[in-house]
């Protein structure tokens, strides 16, 4: 069977060097609507299926993993979606650098790179650090969805929610869970089917921005 060829659709693949000041997201997507964030992509589940279910709104992934990202681009343009936008950068830095104040209305993460020796739990995305800038960057009432199959680095989350939480900076909610997520499942990624066939649990978080 010949190998498919993996497609770079100009529309939904943004290059960074592109971006030289604040995103400007009704430019880059063509219109005005809300937009989502996805750190982490991977090949684009979630995406997709959020896209499809809620074609009112824009979606914008963040992969660093150069393979899944070109999957993810190219599983977008087959399936036509004009309301995703794909990009291949280091997350936090992107979103400190480039994302204007109170412009995304929902960040999503899930299943995050656990890091989990202890050496380079400071590369875990969700910190404090990390979060002053989703909190910035989100609109009042925005959302902030978490799932991970990692029990220390939700430990780790929770200890970060809980003292944004203290400083009266948001609520916690209940979990959103995604279009895609069939029963049983909490999100519907790809990771979580393969955890699930594993029997790890999921954990999930979820907060409002106050």
């Amino acid at each position: 069977m010949e190998k498919r060829t993996i497609k770079d659709y100009k529309k939904i693949s943004v290059k960074p060097e592109n971006i030289v000041e604040m995103v400007d997201f009704d430019i880059l997507f063509g219109r005005s609507a809300p937009v989502e964030i996805e750190v982490g992509s991977g090949k684009g589940t979630f995406l997709l299926e959020e896209a499809k279910a809620f074609s009112e709104k824009n979606f914008f992934g963040i992969e660093w993993a150069n393979k899944y990202y070109k999957l993810a681009v190219d599983r977008m343009g087959r399936w036509g979606m004009p309301n995703v936008r794909l990009m291949r950068t280091d997350a936090a830095s992107f979103i400190a650098e480039r994302i204007a104040d109170a412009s995304i209305s929902v960040f999503h993460l899930y299943f995050p790179d656990p890091w989990p020796k202890k050496r380079h739990n400071k590369r875990r995305f969700f910190c404090d650090k990390n979060l002053t800038q989703l909190l910035r960057i989100l609109t009042p009432d925005g959302i902030i969805n978490i799932a991970t199959d990692h029990a220390d680095y939700f430990e780790q989350m929770t200890e970060v929610a809980e003292r944004a939480v203290k400083q009266g900076l948001v609520k916690e909610i209940d979990f959103i869970r995604p279009a895609g997520a069939s029963d049983g499942e909490l999100v519907g990624t790809n990771y979580e089917r393969k955890y699930m066939k594993e029997g790890r649990k999921t954990y999930t978080l979820a907060l409002q921005k106050l």
